[in-house]
């Protein structure tokens, strides 16, 4: 499925970079495992090949997709008028599908509705994680040079108040 050198992306872990495939045994039971490189923390996960399709595990995107999520994002209506409970449980479900559509839509709307009125830790909490796991997927986004990134960045941030 995946090869050593493969850029991915997985979900509530961020980007990585596949750095070998190895047989371990684990609980007395042989498997082979990917190893994988998380670019944001320097850690390294190990993730039974026969999971990864359950895993939401999936490549790093292209460019192009990435200029196609730029022109969605000025379209895209948000959820704000849910409960704020059932706001942040979608917001989750949408990261934990592994998505960069996804993800900016969280970045976005909560970025917007902080602009707007304040958040609470919560969604904090879950505009931080998921703006660390736009950043990660970014970094490894082949074509996509420096001005690219902070012109995609700015697209979300525009007129945005410091989270704290």
């Amino acid at each position: 499925m995946y090869l050593v050198g493969d850029n991915i992306f997985y979900p509530m872990h961020g980007a990585g970079r596949i750095d070998a495939i190895e047989e371990k045994e684990v609980s007395g039971e042989k498997r082979q495992y990917y190893i994988i490189h998380m670019i944001d923390d320097n850690m390294k996960v190990m993730i039974p090949k026969e999971k990864v399709s359950k895993s939401n595990i999936r490549p790093v995107t292209d460019i192009d997709t990435v200029k196609e999520i730029i022109m969605m994002i000025e379209t895209e209506e948000s959820d704000k008028d849910l409960p704020w409970k059932q706001r942040l449980k979608a917001n989750e479900d949408r990261i934990k599908s592994g998505s960069l559509k996804a993800c900016v839509e969280v970045v976005h709307a909560l970025m917007h509705m902080q602009k707007e009125e304040k958040l609470n830790s919560s969604e904090k909490r879950l505009l931080k994680q998921a703006q660390k796991f736009l950043m990660s997927e970014l970094k490894l986004v082949e074509g996509m040079d420096k001005d690219k990134k902070d012109q995609f960045i700015s697209r979300l941030t525009e007129d945005r108040k410091a989270i704290s």
